[in-house]
């Protein structure tokens, strides 16, 4: 069956009631505004809009997989035609099929009236859709728009412990030994976190399968509690919670990257410079290709592994030398303070940090039923014992009062073991921090993303680009958010004031985890866990939820403040829906303008 851009009928064929192809976006569209071609969802409240086409041009109808780019054997994106009609801007893409015929196929079609120099080869001056009745069905890939399946068992394990072994375990060992006083309590402290980060992974990887939606917490909470509370994790998330430790972990890989290279503190311009530099490329490549971005984090996962395998055979070697000195009396000065135990296991549980970000990309897992458990089986109990190792050769190579004294441990143990070769340390630091956060970007991306797709964030973030299959529009927002918090200093305190946010947002999953055992006892549970498993995980979590309300009343209150600000956001930019003409011509421009700008067009819904 063959259409061309005008509408005749060709092989005994109408063209189809524009009416299947043709849905309005959902409570932001002006039905004013020409209708937006989009693909034809069944709940067209979810529905994020495209460019729009004049009313009067019929346009192509899309192939059943909606296919783009990649179906043809050779495409290449030959021009941008920029076209106007009535006022309204469409784009047709040329593409190139290298068998001499020439394609259009993009946001929008051509009109055929105009000569059809959008496109050519096809009659009347129209498209040449020969190629798709051709290619449409027979293209054994999958090359419908949305995020693919393309992050396996081995992936999966590069994310969690590239995200959990950032700059913690080079840095945080002196917090977590300043508040158990002792050397002893300390290595409890780093067993205890290990475990505790393993049940909760285990408490994840029930719902991780049992909803296996991308987004982690904020999924499991809208599932479980509805709209609101999830709005308002992904609210504090965007604004500061997911950006602020991107930049954090940007300025810690640019200070360490800098620091063999002054020998001291490097400039304060030159380290923003460098982290931009960072933020941008991981941002490319994140957009350019899911597998380059893998590639990455599994390079930098190797990389840090190996530091830590460096640290540990080192303070092997002075064992076997028998230097057992500062091993002596290692439960001397243990704190006995119930507020400083608690706050040795902070600076630990920070340590761990991103074992639940996998549950963030669950929708591009293969086989997420059994990679995702274990992935996770996997990298928690080998994060805890090459943390237990690594805190057991800190110990054995430094004083206390030596470990107290510096703010970058694994610096002070490089310059007093490793010789020459000391200014790996700082590298190898850097290199771990750089890892950290791309897998910190392509994690988050992906929570913007969904919460996009749901209706909690503007529409074009929720957009994918149509030849790379990633979520750019959600990623170059992202980077543009981080980039911002690079020029103020107070950032450090925004992100102290959300912690707590942080730890909420997990004990409310926990808590939708045990809400839905009894509220939807029937619910498909590849993985079920204990049920003490939740129940212990829950008790500690509210412990470490309800701590910083005694410990720190302030940074408490203002991430409560901050966490409130979204309920008047939630109810005005989505609750309330019949919202100003003004206000949506400015939401549909503004889509149509990122669409074009990024290639992008809606998910489309694969069964």
């Amino acid at each position: 069956m063959k259409y061309t851009t005008n509408g005749v009928q060709l092989n005994g064929s109408q063209h189809p009631s524009n009416e299947h192809y043709v849905h309005h976006q959902y409570h932001d569209h002006d039905p004013s505004q020409p209708p937006i071609v989009g693909h034809n969802h069944q709940t067209p409240s979810c529905s994020p809009p495209v460019p729009p086409v004049p009313p009067s041009t019929p346009y192509l109808p899309s192939p059943p997989t909606a296919n783009i780019l990649h179906r043809l054997e050779k495409i290449h994106l030959l021009e941008n035609n920029y076209k106007t009609y009535n006022g309204d801007t469409t784009q047709a893409y040329i593409m190139d099929n290298g068998n001499g015929k020439v394609t259009t196929k993009g946001i929008t079609t051509a009109n055929a009236k105009n000569g059809g120099s959008g496109g050519g080869g096809g009659k009347n001056g129209g498209v040449d859709s020969e190629s798709w009745s051709s290619n449409s069905s027979s293209s054994p890939m999958d090359n419908s728009v949305n995020l693919k399946k393309e992050l396996g068992l081995l992936n999966g394990v590069a994310i969690i412990l590239g995200v959990i072994i950032g700059s913690g375990i080079f840095l945080t060992p002196r917090g977590v030994l300043e508040d158990a006083g002792s050397l002893g309590m300390a290595l409890v402290v780093w067993i205890l976190c290990g475990t505790l980060s393993t049940l909760g992974a285990l408490c994840y990887a029930e719902l991780g399968t049992s909803i296996p939606k991308s987004g982690g917490d904020y999924a499991y909470i809208k599932e479980a509690f509805g709209p609101l509370p999830a709005f308002l994790f992904l609210w504090v998330a965007l604004l500061i919670i997911m950006p602020a430790s991107n930049a954090i972990a940007a300025i810690t890989f640019a200070n360490y990257l800098l620091q063999p290279i002054y020998g001291c503190t490097p400039p304060d311009h030159a380290v923003r410079l460098i982290a931009a530099a960072a933020i941008c490329l991981l941002t490319f490549i994140n957009c350019y290709n899911v597998k380059w971005a893998t590639k990455v984090q599994d390079f930098f996962t190797v990389a840090k592994i190996l530091a830590l395998i460096i640290i540990i055979v080192t303070g092997a070697v002075f064992l076997i030398q028998g230097k057992f000195d500062n091993l002596k009396d290692p439960w001397k000065k243990t704190s006995t303070e119930p507020g400083l135990i608690a706050a040795s296991f902070y600076s630990g549980i920070y340590s761990y940090a991103g074992w639940n970000y996998l549950n963030f990309v669950t929708e591009e897992l293969k086989d997420p039923f059994k990679n995702l458990p274990r992935a996770i089986y996997i990298s928690l109990p080998f994060v805890t014992i090459i943390y237990v190792l690594a805190n057991v050769a800190y110990f054995v190579v430094l004083t206390r009062q030596e470990i107290l004294a510096t703010a970058a441990v694994a610096v002070t143990f490089g310059d007093r073991t490793l010789g020459w070769f000391a200014w790996s340390m700082p590298l190898f630091v850097a290199l771990s921090t750089f890892g950290g956060l791309n897998g910190g970007i392509f994690a988050s991306s992906r929570l913007l993303f969904v919460g996009a797709r749901n209706g909690h964030m503007p529409t074009f973030i929720s957009m994918i680009n149509i030849r790379y299959f990633t979520p750019m529009n959600s990623l170059v927002f992202l980077g543009i958010l981080t980039c911002m918090y690079l020029t103020t200093v107070k950032v450090y305190s925004l992100i102290t004031y959300t912690t707590f946010v942080e730890a909420m947002s997990v004990l409310m999953s926990i808590a939708a985890l045990l809400y839905l055992r009894y509220k939807v006892p029937k619910l498909h549970r590849p993985i079920k866990v204990n049920l003490a498993i939740p129940i212990v995980f829950f008790a500690v979590c509210l412990f470490l939820v309800l701590l910083p309300v005694y410990t720190k009343p302030l940074e408490t209150g203002m991430g409560a403040v901050i966490t409130l600000l979204g309920i008047p956001v939630y109810m005005v930019t989505i609750y309330w829906r019949n919202k100003p003409k003004i206000y949506r011509r400015m939401i549909d421009k503004f889509t149509r303008m990122t669409q074009i700008a990024f290639l992008s067009l809606p998910e489309e819904k694969t069964d």
